[in-house]
């Protein structure tokens, strides 16, 4: 029973209806203004870069508080060191009036603290059920089974959310993966849960799903702070927004009396326009032609792409977009089907040979499939021209070099040297070293996966006037993108998948939203919107 009911209960008689709801609000009012969390005047230094620089701020009880800022701002950083990942040089860290020079893991989990990362922190050998209870559902030395179940189903019908508890994790989609590491964290009474870009994985009504479990938290008391570059969401569900830029703190705000121009005007340091860029070029011939490209979870796709032109893939989750694409490079199998360059039927068995053809791939997974993080920014970009920069078996660190020196400034990748690990870069700058290790093999056709997934508004700005000199030097792009506006903003044309099958086509002067949805949705036959395409 709280202070208010035993007042209540007690005093009642004495007061009106208006006085006891006053005071009820009142003690509401100061359960959501406790502060819980408060950073005072927090370092952070890595060789070279000051990741944070004197800052401070604090988080309340029950509030859905968003972090904001550009790659590189130090969100990231932030997070790790209420987690306990890393240690402070200076500064201190308050919880519930206990104070800290440094958190670890231990003791962060111990406050009650638990942080989902991008990469989610799961054992995919493991059941749904054995992830969320591990170490905690005992009886001596043996797991309580039973136990360990009913905590996982009673988890999942609080979020209902239909999962086999006993369901491998490696064998579920990423949006219920990430429903895992939430009941994981909420199963040890988390009282902050920190999220890092969540819905990055998710489709539109997953993220609706995501968004009533955080509401649910917070209405039991959690604090959330919540990470994402989706200024939508922001609006959709944070109660404050904090905004940092360069490692330094800029402002906190109550989300209701701000906007998206001056929340987007604070990270990035002066007015900004968000639109996206217009290219006035002409469309060339036919550069690349796809017929009936069959395997890999796709049945026989075709389409065209011309030189200079942006060719949107959209789909929901599952749809084959990922996959089609993989299956054209080599990197996956591809049954049955033909791709010809110019006219010219190429055989394509692995990625060797479609960068010997001169298309590239920048991948989804960008930190996985794309880049080597323990390795330097030259070695990255370098790599795969490595043959033109070479005499026999020896590199020539001269034009290696240059080459790197070169991407870096056309591609304004932020690094203090080309000596720099990737690792210790920024998203962004990391997805704009991918762009520049596709661009030095001489790529005329370009992949493009999730081209701005998990990347601020700045740099997204900066990756669209790339994409956009590139087809005007008439290269050619592919795009798939689960961000619609992107796709609407940025494609000249867009096709559409369907469960692995090619559901219809659009143009750029008949662009809707709803009817793409549709399409990907199997809402149309195919019949009735194969007429569009070119």
């Amino acid at each position: 029973m709280s202070f208010s009911e035993d007042f209540i209960n007690f005093t009642g008689s004495y007061l009106s209806l208006m006085q006891i709801n006053a005071f009820i609000l009142f003690e509401e009012v100061n359960r959501v203004n406790y502060i819980v969390l408060s950073l005072h005047n927090i370092t952070k230094i890595f060789p070279g870069v000051v990741a944070l620089n004197n800052v401070s701020m604090e988080f309340r009880e029950g509030e859905v508080h968003a972090l904001l800022g550009e790659n590189g701002a130090g969100k990231s950083t932030l997070i790790k060191i209420i987690s306990g990942a890393l240690e402070p040089e200076a500064g201190q860290i308050s919880f519930s009036g206990k104070k800290f020079s440094k958190l670890t893991p231990y003791i962060s989990r111990n406050l009650g603290i638990e942080t989902i990362y991008q990469e989610y922190n799961l054992i995919e050998s493991m059941s749904a059920a054995e992830n969320i209870c591990l170490g905690e559902e005992r009886q001596g030395l043996l797991i309580s089974r039973k136990k360990m179940l009913n905590t996982a189903r009673e988890l999942f019908s609080r979020f209902k959310i239909d999962i086999d508890p006993m369901s491998l994790v490696r064998d579920l989609p990423s949006a219920q993966q990430q429903v895992v590491e939430i009941a994981k964290a909420v199963s040890k009474n988390a009282r902050i849960l920190i999220m890092d870009e969540p819905t990055a994985p998710l489709t539109v009504k997953e993220v609706d799903t995501l968004m009533e479990i955080i509401r649910q938290l917070k209405a039991q008391g959690v604090t959330v702070i919540y990470i994402s570059h989706r200024l939508e969401e922001i609006f959709r569900i944070a109660d404050r927004v904090t905004i940092m830029r360069d490692g330094c703190y800029v402002d906190t705000q109550n989300v209701k009396d701000t906007n998206r121009k001056e929340l987007i005007s604070l990270m990035v340091g002066r007015e900004f326009t968000e639109a996206y860029p217009e290219r006035k070029h002409q469309l060339g011939e036919v550069l690349l032609e796809v017929k009936d490209v069959s395997g890999n979870g796709v049945e026989k796709i075709s389409f065209t792409v011309k030189k200079g032109e942006i060719l949107g893939i959209s789909g929901l989750m599952g749809s084959g977009r990922t996959e089609l694409i993989r299956a054209i490079y080599g990197a996956d199998n591809m049954s049955r089907g033909s791709v010809s360059i110019g006219n010219k039927e190429i055989k394509i068995r692995t990625p060797k040979d479609a960068i010997r053809h001169g298309i590239g791939l920048i991948p989804e997974d960008r930190k996985h499939q794309g880049c080597f993080l323990d390795m330097d920014v030259k070695w990255n970009i370098s790599i795969i021209n490595i043959k033109n920069i070479s005499k026999g078996m020896v590199v020539n660190t001269r034009m290696e070099k240059e080459t790197a020196a070169r991407y870096r400034e056309l591609l304004g990748i932020k690094t203090p040297a080309l000596s720099q690990r990737l690792k210790n870069l920024s998203g962004g700058n990391q997805q704009k070293v991918i762009i520049a290790k596709t661009l030095a093999a001489n790529s005329r056709i370009l992949f493009f996966d999730e081209p701005t997934r998990g990347i601020d508004v700045g740099t997204k700005q900066e990756i669209y006037h790339l994409m956009n000199k590139l087809v005007s030097d008439g290269k050619s792009i592919v795009m798939i993108s689960s961000d619609m506006e992107e796709l609407l903003g940025m494609s000249d044309r867009i096709i559409v998948l369907c469960e692995g099958r090619y559901a219809g086509e659009v143009c750029k002067p008949q662009f809707n939203k709803d009817y793409i949805l549709d399409l990907a949705s199997g809402g149309y036959s195919q019949a009735g919107v194969s007429a569009g395409r070119n």
